[in-house]
């Protein structure tokens, strides 16, 4: 099994601006506008400029200023591809808990640190008898050889032109030039209970879902 004994940088320079890593944050049905800058360093969103090796997918400049998913929204139908290029539409997960979380790409260091670690605590999301699937814009091609490398059990779909991210407002970080890792939780009727957005800690979407599926 490939490992994932990948490391985070805690602060990074921009345009002469010291970003340091920030908690993560879990929204309530009280956000506003203000919830989201175009790149926050602290709350919601946290700058990232971490090196990978590969290009991150670009995000439109122009940042979401406001959830269009909120708290107590219902699960949209919308159907994008999965790893094996088959056609999936999220109601099919309608019925039980489902954990969604968009991710910026494939094979960087904190993606493949989140992947890992939901991968390792899959069995406590088993037996919250949830779903979890991972989006990014990363094409079904890459998300096959991404599952196959770490032996993921869940299921990763492509968002092509990052049109879900847009549609459901994840806030990007970095001005809006990279995308924004925030996760998902909708119980089995479909209705969102949690919205967490952490940058610089995607290990923490695990537990952060793992104790709101323990209360739904």
């Amino acid at each position: 099994m490939a490992t994932c004994n990948l490391t985070l940088p805690v602060c990074s320079a921009v345009s002469g601006v010291i970003a340091t890593a920030s908690a993560g944050s879990v929204s309530s049905a009280r956000l506003t506008n203000s919830s989201f800058s175009h790149s926050q360093f602290f709350g919601k969103s946290c700058l990232s400029t971490a090196s990978t090796s590969r290009p991150l997918p670009a995000v439109s400049r122009r940042a979401a200023t406001e959830c269009k998913i909120n708290k107590g929204d219902k699960l949209p139908s919308t159907t994008l591809k999965d790893q094996d290029g088959k056609q999936v539409n999220l109601s099919k997960f309608m019925g039980k808990p489902l954990v969604l979380y968009f991710y910026p790409a494939d094979e960087t260091p904190g993606c493949t640190k989140q992947a890992c670690a939901f991968r390792d605590s899959y069995d406590k999301f088993t037996k919250a008898g949830a779903n979890v699937i991972g989006v990014s814009a990363d094409s079904p091609e890459s998300h096959k050889a991404f599952k196959q490398k770490y032996r993921l059990q869940f299921t990763l779909l492509s968002d092509e032109n990052n049109k879900l991210r847009k549609d459901w407002g994840v806030p990007g970080d970095l001005f809006g030039t990279l995308p924004g890792r925030q996760t998902y939780v909708f119980d089995k009727n479909g209705v969102c209970q949690l919205i967490f957005n952490n940058q610089f800690q995607p290990e923490k979407h695990v537990g952060e879902t793992l104790n709101v599926l323990k209360s739904i």
